[in-house]
């Protein structure tokens, strides 16, 4: 006989779980002291937003749902951000939150929260153990949901008097849900119709969105692009699905992307879209590109298929098999003219040459082309996100940031998830000044952790992007987006132990980058940069 406390730990364990984000309370320590003699990493984060956070990063490095933890009332609800910023991007995470006894549910007790009710709209499911037996068949079932299909978090809600309650505890069985079977195989007279609609089409183009990644289908994105010599588009989540310098990737496509990328979209006679969902981010007229254009989704998700935009031919399913499938059956295609039309758009990145300021786009080009090919890169929400993700070198490694909610703050925290899913990799973090003082209590977790993460701040004194919209659509009348106050984040690092510099001149970004890269262990990065920059 064990606690259900216990059998949580015993479940996480069983299902390969070596790494969970954290912060204690009272309703959650019996989960705690089970924890102690665990093998589990646990890794406590200054504040409970970022362990969803950083569980999301693990998660999308690991390719195996995060896990966080917090207690009842404040520190779950805490957690919601971070669970809704999940949700938005298809982030498999379990977050298993303390509640009150259960004979106390109900009567606003201390620290009660309805954290299910709360979260209900940013899970995939949710659960609240009041039987005590049931918790192994909730975690399996956790852990399953999570996972499969389209990803996502899930919730776990344990109250207190439930964690102390001796049980059998049996792991042995296998997660059966009647009422949830993720299709993963197209349909084949689906495939067949797709197949037909390739042979004829003078313009395909694929748009390639987050999903990729979620399927681990990469390498089968990047054959089938080949075989059918067909140009690739990204959504934002979608960067880095192919290679930037890849002949056939034209770019991000949507209102801060490439020409090369929307160009094609417009002029396309056949849009492939997979794992997408088709956003007003990347697509601002839905309406008007499917009149124009026949229309293939593929996803894992039948609700994303036609929600945004009408399509022809829908294919549910898994697309690192659905991809599969396609290759098996057809035959090697080229478009050469199309290719060579849309190579036309390509254009070489111009940049400012100031002689007194920073270039942000030019910077993120220039660290680019430093980093190593499996590098981490995390961007922020904002200008810097723009930046980053239009100038950023994606070769083996990965770019994450917050794409449907658009979650400030999100980068230190994702890093820190992301360094311990893979610790040889290099991580490198871009954030904007007011990102970074949503978060900057987390250098003391990088610190805790002996965390070697890279982290380029772009100061600019000001929100940016609130700034800049003030700008373009409220006749300059600023308001409420200037950083003054802000601190010294040299002594702020240093207050911390960690080294930083600083960087105001173009002649100075080598050195500077240099000097971080060959830092041990972690390192800021101050960038000066223009308050009048603009995105694009």
């Amino acid at each position: 006989m064990i606690t259900v406390a216990q059998a949580v730990v015993r479940c996480l364990e069983a299902e390969g779980v070596s790494v969970l984000f954290g912060y204690p309370g009272a309703a959650i320590c019996p989960v705690y002291d089970a924890l102690s003699s665990s093998s589990i990493h646990h890794v406590l984060v200054r504040e409970e937003q970022n362990a969803a956070h950083a569980a999301s990063g693990y998660a999308r490095i690991s390719g195996a749902p995060g896990v966080c933890m917090a207690t009842s009332g404040p520190g779950a609800l805490n957690l919601i951000t971070g669970i809704a910023t999940a949700y938005a991007d298809s982030i498999p995470m379990v977050i298993i939150t303390g509640q009150v006894s259960t004979e106390l549910l109900g009567r606003d007790v201390f620290q009660e929260a309805d954290i299910t009710g709360a979260a209900e709209p940013f899970v995939k499911h949710s659960y609240l153990v009041k039987e005590p037996e049931s918790i192994a068949r909730v975690m399996k079932e956790a852990f399953y949901i999570a996972s499969t299909g389209r990803p996502g978090p899930v919730l776990i809600d344990i109250p207190v008097d439930v964690q102390r309650v001796k049980i059998k505890f049996d792991y042995s069985f296998e997660a059966s849900i009647r009422s949830y079977k993720p299709t993963l195989t197209g349909h084949q007279g689906q495939i067949k119709r797709m197949l037909a609609a390739l042979k004829v089409a003078q313009k395909p183009l694929v748009c390639a969105g987050g999903g990729i990644f979620s399927c681990h289908a990469e390498k089968e994105l990047c054959r089938f692009a080949e075989y059918f010599q067909i140009p690739v588009v990204t959504t934002m989540m979608g960067l880095g699905a192919v290679q930037t310098e890849h002949p056939l990737n034209f770019g991000m496509l949507g209102m801060n992307g490439q020409r090369s990328a929307n160009v094609a979209v417009q002029e396309a006679d056949l849009l492939i879209l997979i794992g997408a969902r088709v956003g007003d981010r990347a697509v601002a007229t839905p309406g008007v590109l499917e009149k124009r254009t026949k229309i293939i989704h593929i996803d894992v998700d039948p609700a994303e298929i036609g929600k945004n935009v009408e399509v022809q031919i829908p294919i549910v399913g898994d697309a690192k098999i659905v991809l599969g499938q396609l290759l098996e059956k057809a035959e090697p295609m080229e478009h050469t003219r199309w290719l060579e039309h849309l190579r036309e758009y390509r254009t070489a990145a111009v940049y400012r040459q100031a002689s007194d300021r920073i270039d942000p786009k030019k910077f993120i080009a220039t660290l680019s082309k430093h980093l190593r090919p499996d590098t981490i890169f995390v961007a922020d929400v904002g200008q810097n996100q723009i930046w980053s993700a239009a100038n950023c070198l994606l070769r083996e490694g990965r770019f994450l940031t917050s794409g449907g909610m658009g979650t400030m703050g999100y980068s230190l925290p994702a890093a820190v998830g992301a360094k311990l899913a893979s610790p040889e990799q290099q991580v490198v973090v871009t954030c904007g000044d007011g990102a970074f003082q949503m978060v900057m209590m987390e250098l003391a977790t990088i610190c805790q952790e002996k965390l070697d993460i890279k982290i380029v701040v772009m100061k600019n004194n000001r929100l940016g992007m609130v700034r800049e919209l003030q700008k373009n659509s409220y006749a300059g009348n600023y308001t409420a987006v200037f950083l003054d106050g802000s601190p010294d984040f040299g002594k702020l690092a240093a207050a911390y132990g960690i080294p930083s510099g600083s960087v105001n001149r173009p002649e100075e970004e080598e050195t500077a980058i240099e000097q971080m890269l060959r830092t041990e262990g972690p390192f800021l990065l101050e960038c000066l940069v223009d308050p009048e920059e603009a995105s694009l």
